[in-house]
């Protein structure tokens, strides 16, 4: 079988930002990594899914909603990915900008974490989600367009 893209890319030199990955059809896969990739420190699950449940309810309800077409966690725990159609780069680190802002200091309670919306409605932690986006939030001040590219 042929290697997927994604396999492709050195992650030995990726480091905490958000990265264009690819590009199928229109639709646009971002790269949004929290952490190094195999530097021993990763999301942990209970705050990895806090964070999918407040970045894709926020990325959904934003102005961008009508290009979101998916918000989810890589299973590797070092970030999560963005997929749009017809939105511009610049747009996507905005609307990545915003979402970590509201993620870092929500309060209230976790959207669609109820047994009947979720598979694992327990294992949830605002606090470890916070902490996340607001470390992200860090990563991507001033980010630029010419800043997703991966350095090869």
């Amino acid at each position: 079988m042929e290697k997927i893209s994604s396999f492709q890319v050195d992650h030995t030199k990726l480091n905490p930002g958000m990265y264009l990955s690819r590009i199928d059809q229109g639709v646009v896969t971002y790269d949004i990594r929290f952490c190094k990739p195999n530097g021993g420190v990763y999301l942990e699950n209970a705050g990895m899914h806090t964070l999918e449940h407040l970045f894709a309810t926020y990325a959904r309800n934003s102005e961008y909603k009508d290009h979101v077409i998916y918000v989810g966690p890589m299973g590797c725990r070092t970030g999560f990915y963005l997929l749009t159609l017809g939105l511009s780069h610049q747009d996507a680190i905005r609307l990545v900008q915003q979402s970590m802002a509201f993620i870092s200091t929500y309060e209230g309670e976790i959207p669609g974490a109820t047994e009947v919306e979720c598979g694992n409605y327990r294992e949830q932690n605002l606090s470890s989600a916070r902490r996340y986006a607001a470390s992200m939030l860090q990563v991507l001040e001033g980010y630029t367009v010419k800043q997703l590219e991966y350095r090869r």
